[in-house]
């Protein structure tokens, strides 16, 4: 059997594992935080579950290693990039929905009109700003499509002042259709057994 030097047990590969205990442990930590803002009840406990479980684990090799610095730095460093991925994480999954406020200065018809066509629900109220009339626009969408509606108003308004903040509930709603593919994937198979 293939026996670890201590020394190097102690001094590399604990640290190294300690290192990402600590990634795996606030990367579900920063999740968990999410999935309790968006009510999720069942996600949330289930990830802090598992986060105390390596959390304890990792503090525990830290207490039974007391006198090694090195696991200090890997313990702090490992929570570092734990947040740093957690929020990569939250960002890739981009659950949830978001309310876009666009405040434009400029004739916003082409605009509204884009986002219309795109699918998106829009409302739309007059305005009275320093520069003088304009539009607020008010568009509640899932959050992946943020960068779309961004970019549009980029390309109609660039000179528009918009904000972003999240929804935790909404009820009915206008968004873009959103393709399913399991459901195209069993009609696949529907036709195909027809055959």
């Amino acid at each position: 059997m293939f026996e670890i030097d201590p020394w190097i047990f102690s001094t590399v590969l604990l640290p190294v594992l300690i290192f990402f205990a600590r990634i795996a442990d606030v990367t579900l930590g920063t999740m968990r935080i999410i999935f309790v803002a968006r009510g999720m009840k069942i996600v949330a406990p289930v990830l802090g579950f598992f986060e105390i479980l390596i959390w304890l684990t990792a503090i525990g090799q830290i207490f039974s290693n007391i006198t090694n610095y090195v696991n200090y730095i890997a313990y702090a460093a490992g929570f570092a990039a734990g947040n740093y991925i957690g929020i990569l994480v939250e960002e890739k999954i981009a659950m949830g929905l978001a309310v876009i406020r666009i405040i434009t200065q400029r004739d916003a018809t082409a605009l509204i009109g884009t986002l219309r066509s795109a699918g998106y629900g829009v409302t739309v109220m007059e305005a009275q700003g320093k520069a003088g009339p304009g539009k607020v626009i008010f568009t509640v969408v899932r959050r992946r499509n943020i960068p779309d509606v961004i970019a549009k108003v980029s390309a109609y308004s660039p000179k528009a002042f918009y904000s972003v903040e999240d929804v935790r509930y909404a009820a009915e709603g206008t968004f873009p259709q959103v393709r399913d593919r399991k459901a195209e994937l069993r009609l696949f198979k529907y036709f195909r057994k027809g055959k």
